[in-house]
């Protein structure tokens, strides 16, 4: 069954390897160019953007690995009947999927773990510099946690194409659905890994020049983009008043809609210096940089959790449903 496996899987095999040198080859030549920079302050410059690009990417690697690994898998068996000539040679349903499951699961491992140590070290002087690998894309893309992305795509592709019997609708639906799911985690999920550390920041005028938003779409004194020092922050309040109560709408909006012209320079200028004098401050809930590799470990636990149940609930599937 492992030898059929591997010749069954030789074509995508030989794609996925030509593909990853080549990723390979680009990574590690990144990687020496950025390690010939000298002045390491002009790094996020130089590279800020290569390196969003580049975990923008990684982000479909699973998805791209649910779609033409695992999808077809079984829904390819199922469409030709192939499968009948496995079992009709006293071959266990079982043992059929469980082989099949194990061989391209080790392979999407593989894949996924050596993309991400190269991209981890090409990016390394990169990320000492900016120090925000827990940002939400940077995060997917860099140490372990890449390797449960591609495991959860095959496994789930795979399943789905149980499900479904049909290749293409399985490949469609698991490439979407792995990409939702690559988005919900680290918005609803790894926030809250840990309970977060609590603080206070004041808004001066130099404070709120140096978030990214002012004010929202609903209205009320919002303010975006807040950062503090060796910390991932995921929560913002909004703008609130020495005694700790929010900043009336009506205050804001004077501030931002007829401050005082003062000639400031800045991103919100004059608004930034009428809130300043206002005495502001937003609370923050945040995680020290130095739960990455803490957060990294909870978020491969949980992929390769709901991978098992996947596997699991196939097995049952195939045992009984199939035929």
């Amino acid at each position: 069954m492992i030898r059929l496996s591997l010749r069954q899987f030789r074509i995508q095999a030989l794609v996925g390897a030509i593909l990853l040198a080549l990723a390979a080859t680009y990574l590690i030549n990144l990687g020496g160019e950025i390690r010939a920079v000298r002045d390491t302050s002009q790094l996020p410059g130089q590279y800020g953007q290569t390196m969003l690009f580049l975990a923008t990417g990684f982000g479909l690697v699973s998805a791209l690995i649910g779609a033409f690994w695992g999808a077809p898998l079984v829904a390819r068996e199922l469409e030709t009947g192939t499968y009948r000539l496995v079992w009709n040679q006293s071959v266990p349903r079982r043992r059929w999927l469980v082989v099949k499951l194990t061989v391209l699961g080790l392979a999407s491992m593989a894949v996924a773990g050596t993309l991400s140590a190269l991209l981890t070290w090409a990016a390394g002087p990169v990320d000492q510099v900016t120090n925000d690998r827990f940002s939400g894309l940077l995060f997917g893309a860099r140490g372990i946690a890449p390797i449960g992305y591609a495991v959860f795509g095959f496994t789930f592709g795979a399943v789905a194409g149980l499900l479904l019997r049909r290749t293409l609708p399985a490949m469609a639906m698991v490439f979407l659905t792995v990409i939702a799911v690559q988005f919900a985690v680290p918005n609803l999920l790894r926030p809250h890994y840990l309970p977060a550390e609590r603080g206070s920041v004041a808004m001066s005028a130099d404070a709120i020049n140096q978030a990214r938003s002012l004010g929202s779409i609903t209205g009320g004194p919002a303010i975006g983009g807040i950062a503090i020092p060796d910390a991932w922050v995921t929560n913002t309040s909004k703008l609130r008043t020495a005694d700790g109560r929010q900043l009336s709408d009506a205050a804001f909006n004077d501030c931002l809609d007829n401050a005082p012209k003062t000639g400031a320079s800045g991103t919100f200028g004059d608004t930034a210096v009428c809130l300043g004098k206002l005495d502001l401050h937003v609370d923050l809930a945040y995680h020290p940089n130095q739960r990455f590799w803490l957060f990294q470990w909870i978020e491969l636990a949980l992929y390769l959790g709901i991978s098992a149940l996947l596997a699991a609930f196939g097995l049952w599937r195939v045992q009984r449903r199939v035929s």
